[in-house]
């Protein structure tokens, strides 16, 4: 119940946040620094919960080149090898006098052209079986780089808030007071316009001996800005509105807390709203700190220089 004291009583929680009341429920932080969610499905297949095109459009990139070189070279030594089983004879251009390792690296190329459609002509299917594994491969080559290309499309295409936001949360002076700060920045050659922005504080307490999430919301300096093109400090005033009023550091050690962020914003470029989440956990928050400025003017006075490197320095400060 010492922890249900310290929360101010005139913030009020609420039920909406997406997240479930019962903390027993819960393992670890509600959302993951990336901003995906910290859940774990379970209770279906795995062809049943893993959607394969979300993940091949999401996954790393050398991931991705990495699956789709691997499907391309076994593919065809899968086909290069019922090429072997029906015959080489059934593949004319292919010199019987020679090793059976070069026989079968000709067949793999051979298979090699037939799934692209190149058909160089050197060797060529002769008989029914060769000629109707040679067809299904070539149908299989077609629908796979149909796939392919789809995905790569997917990928350079896919709506990406191209945003990052700093390592920490900060409670930094402000005004009279105190404030939770976080900051983002965009890092991309892209043009950001009517941000929003929300910040979520979610703790597990024990209230009548049983312990529950509560969720409230914070407050910000400006929930909405016309145009993010520098960074931008979130600022939530710890007044005595606010759920962290008199919070002590020693209270931001002791507490399972977690501050989830969700930022929302048009891309011009895009032509559409993209949206990214972030999450910091109590022990994430620096308790006197202030940012330091990440942008100056050049040389010249004529542009303004955004230090992308900068967005996670800050200094400690007396509150």
């Amino acid at each position: 119940m010492a922890l249900l004291r310290r929360i101010n009583e005139k913030a009020k929680s609420y039920l909406s946040s997406g997240f479930g009341s019962n903390s027993s429920s819960y393992g670890g932080r509600f959302v993951n620094k990336n901003g995906t969610a910290n859940v774990e499905k379970r209770g279906l297949h795995l062809w049943s919960r893993i959607s394969w095109h979300h993940t091949l459009i999401d996954m790393e990139t050398w991931k991705f080149l990495l699956i789709i070189l691997s499907f391309y070279l076994s593919i065809n030594f899968i086909f290069a090898l019922l090429y072997f089983f029906i015959g080489i004879e059934n593949l004319h251009g292919i010199d019987p006098s020679d090793s059976e390792w070069i026989k079968f690296g000709q067949t793999y190329f051979f298979s090699a052209q037939t799934f692209t459609t190149v058909g160089y002509g050197h060797i060529s299917p002769s008989g029914f079986m060769a000629s109707a594994v040679s067809t299904l491969e070539a149908l299989i080559g077609l629908l796979s780089f149909a796939i392919a290309t789809g995905l790569f499309f997917g990928r350079f295409s896919k709506p990406v808030a191209f945003l990052k936001f700093s390592h920490n949360a900060i409670i930094a002076p402000y005004r009279d007071s105190t404030a939770l700060m976080v900051r983002v920045t965009p890092f991309k050659n892209t043009n950001l316009i009517d941000a929003e922005a929300k910040i979520t504080l979610g703790m597990s307490i024990e209230e009548n001996g049983k312990k529950s999430n509560k969720f409230y919301s914070l407050d910000l300096e400006f929930e909405k800005i016309n145009a993010l093109a520098l960074s931008w400090t979130l600022v939530h005033s710890i007044n005595d509105d606010s759920p962290l009023y008199q919070f002590t550091k020693e209270d931001f050690e002791a507490i399972n807390g977690e501050i989830l962020v969700f930022i929302k914003t048009f891309d011009d470029m895009f032509s559409n709203v993209v949206a990214i989440r972030a999450s910091y956990t109590f022990d994430e928050v620096i308790y006197g700190a202030k940012f330091k400025p990440m942008y100056s003017r050049n040389d010249t006075n004529t542009k303004t220089v955004l230090h992308l490197d900068k967005l996670n320095d800050f200094e400690m400060v007396q509150l």
